[in-house]
């Protein structure tokens, strides 16, 4: 069964979600060892964040890739979240949301956050049918990320290396079964609406 076009999926529990970030090893091993995001993180700079394991494999190159060799799956409040997702404004005019391009402007101008849907991406990362959340954080939601939301860091990096490894060995069953389980998550129902959620 295909998954809708905007459904958010991500391991999740009652009270926490779980986003990925890829990072060079001097921010991530900084982090790690404070149990949150310290310099040489920079604030001022907007931070994606995305739940899906896949797609943040297929940007950072199963960790492979410079500057991103370090992977770190972050445990944020749910109630931080959707914070994010309620204050978001989509990256990219959509005349069925937006009055005009004015107004959408507008809203990009005074958001803290960003939302973008972008395809999802199969086991091999090729593009799928469906769409794959990023949320972008900057400002004040960069503040209440670092300060507030985040409640547990985790390097992922070698679990991205070990489902690398059982694909390039052709062992795509054993890669499968290495990957986190995401679930549709829930979202209320103004929330859906503001980032275009299905």
């Amino acid at each position: 069964m295909t998954a809708p076009r905007h459904q958010i999926r991500a391991a999740f529990t009652d009270t926490a979600v779980t986003v990925y970030q890829a990072y060079p090893p001097e921010i991530a091993g900084a982090a790690l060892r404070a149990g949150r995001f310290v310099p040489p993180f920079k604030r001022e700079r907007m931070t994606w964040i995305k739940p899906s394991f896949r797609w943040m494999m297929y940007r950072c190159g199963w960790a492979l890739k410079p500057g991103q060799e370090r992977v770190l799956a972050i445990d944020i409040s749910r109630a931080g979240f959707e914070w994010a997702l309620r204050h978001a404004c989509l990256s990219s005019y959509d005349p069925r949301l937006h009055p005009d391009r004015e107004a959408w402007r507008r809203g990009l101008r005074v958001s803290p956050v960003r939302v973008q849907w972008d395809p999802e991406r199969s086991l091999r990362l090729a593009p799928l049918p469906y769409r794959s959340l990023q949320v972008g954080l900057a400002g004040e939601a960069v503040r209440r990320y670092v300060d507030e939301w985040v409640v547990g860091l985790t390097d992922v990096t070698a679990l991205a290396r070990s489902v690398h490894h059982r694909l390039t060995d052709g062992d795509e069953a054993g890669a499968s079964a290495l990957l986190p389980v995401e679930r549709p998550y829930p979202l209320p129902d103004e929330v859906a609406r503001v980032i275009d959620a299905s």
